[in-house]
């Protein structure tokens, strides 16, 4: 049974991280895994383990958000279907790659420090803000396989929805803004159900596990974020069709900064 302060706690953070990964098609596992970390490290769950479950616990919960997303997307007609097929097949094998393979080896304080390094690097891409060159386009099919399998990798080892890169990249390609966004969120399932598997069967043998832990997922927290974060998610994509969305990615980048030195020192400490 959660305390009433627990379910509160995991209450807000489902529903703010869903709206930010409505509203600006990044940032739900970025905001996630620092906080969920934390709890899981005031339960007892030792610190290196705490930083895993925290990633694969956070990418369950995109399985959810990406939907309730999408669907406000789609419904505008934004999300680029084609971009979609191409990009999809190279994720989901680097999910795989990423969640059965490296996740179980790399330790947690390693997987702490990249989280870090990454989601620093994502905030100052943020606040850079480069326009891409006119003529620029989308690689081949070839080009895309390769880039979704990055994608899908890198997104296993930091428990997000893999939206910090793709977005990105498919405005260096000179993609819409929105489009970019709503088409990130449609490939956020995709990269979840695929990390998501990789974690469940990696972690059954594991030891130390809380209660009501699914490998490395850990249930209540799953549950929780979810719920609040499911309905929250279609709110954000709706703003994001009506606020100054440069302006709160730079806000946004300079939580991430917050975010990014805590991991750090998490992963450094430990």
């Amino acid at each position: 049974m959660l305390a009433p302060q627990l379910i509160i706690e995991l209450a807000l953070l489902g529903a703010g991280t869903g709206f930010l990964a409505g509203l600006l098609g990044v940032g739900g596992g970025m905001v996630m895994v620092p906080f969920i970390s934390i709890i899981l490290s005031g339960r007892g769950v030792a610190p290196d383990l705490s930083v895993k479950m925290a990633i694969a616990t956070s990418m369950a919960t995109i399985m959810f958000t990406s939907v309730s997303s999408v669907r406000a997307h789609a419904r505008r007609g934004y999300v680029r279907w084609d971009i979609v097929k191409r990009l999809a097949p190279g994720i989901v094998i680097g999910s795989m790659i990423g969640s059965l393979g490296v996740f179980s080896l790399v330790k947690g304080s390693s997987l702490a420090i990249f989280f870090g390094v990454f989601v620093g690097f994502s905030a100052t891409q943020m606040f850079r803000d480069r326009k891409p060159k006119a003529t620029r386009q989308l690689p081949g099919t070839a080009g895309q396989l390769t880039v979704g399998g990055f994608i899908g990798l890198v997104s296993g080892l930091v428990g997000a929805g893999g939206a910090f890169m793709s977005v990105p990249f498919m405005a260096w390609c000179n993609i819409a803004i929105h489009n970019a966004v709503a088409t990130s969120a449609a490939l956020g399932f995709p990269i979840a159900v695929a990390n998501v598997a990789g974690y469940v069967i990696a972690g059954q043998s594991l030891d130390g596990l809380p209660p009501a832990s699914f490998g490395y997922i850990w249930l209540p927290g799953l549950v929780t974020i979810a719920l609040f974060s499911v309905f929250t998610a279609p709110l954000g994509a709706r703003a994001s069709h009506a606020l100054p969305v440069g302006k709160l990615k730079r806000v946004f980048a300079s939580i991430l900064y917050l975010l990014a030195a805590y991991m750090l020192w998490k992963g450094i400490s430990s």
